[in-house]
């Protein structure tokens, strides 16, 4: 295992493709007291103006993946990592160490009944499963990603499917989850089922 390691602390990685709704979910945990640490967020604050990984983004990539504020150019650095897998792998070799490092510290130092990790290649990255206690999938049809994500992020049908393409499917992330929230209907429908996992959540973490 790598230097992130295991927690000592009862542990959920929450997980889900994109356009599945684990940022609403994880905000639901949230306000129920769960510590929650976003892996995403911290990506985006790493590649942010200033961020910590900028420095090495520039000297690997060139000025001209970097926006004038000093953020990281997502929508081109996309295209580049898509276009060519070795630039992916530059920029995992430089994004992975910061995110487990950042992630760590913010484990580390979250307060709350137990952890939740949210974790959007958890099942891509193989050694999450065996950080976490459960794993938790937030699920939903292929084609209510589709919708949600062009709605979101205004991208053409053929991006969504390329970038759902090269996740987990969604059979293997619920073959791997212990847990499961469903989110193919209205948003109203998610309190319920986070209430009920969380009352689960905190009974199992009493017992640790």
């Amino acid at each position: 295992m790598d230097e992130l390691g295991t927690f000592n602390r009862f542990s959920v990685g929450l997980t889900g493709g994109i356009g599945s709704g684990k940022s609403t979910v994880a905000d639901l945990f949230a306000e129920q007291g769960a510590a929650v640490v976003d892996t995403d967020l911290i990506a985006h604050q790493l590649t942010a103006p200033d961020g910590a990984a900028i420095p090495a983004i520039r000297a690997a990539f060139g000025a001209g993946l970097i926006l004038p504020d000093g953020a990281m150019d997502r929508a081109a650095m996309r295209e580049r990592v898509f276009a060519d897998p070795n630039d992916k792998k530059r920029l995992e070799a430089i994004l992975f160490p910061l995110i487990r490092q950042f992630t760590r510290a913010a484990a580390d130092q979250a307060e709350g009944p137990y952890l939740l990790f949210v974790v959007p290649l958890l099942v891509e990255s193989g050694l999450w499963q065996q950080r976490v206690s459960r794993v938790l999938t937030v699920d939903c049809p292929e084609e209510v990603q589709i919708r949600r994500v062009m709605q979101r992020n205004k991208l053409s049908e053929q991006q969504v499917r390329a970038i759902i393409a090269s996740q987990a499917s969604r059979a293997e992330r619920l073959a791997a989850a212990n847990d499961v929230i469903n989110n193919e209907g209205d948003s109203t429908a998610l309190l319920p089922q986070v209430l009920e996992l969380h009352r689960h959540y905190l009974k199992l973490a009493q017992a640790e």
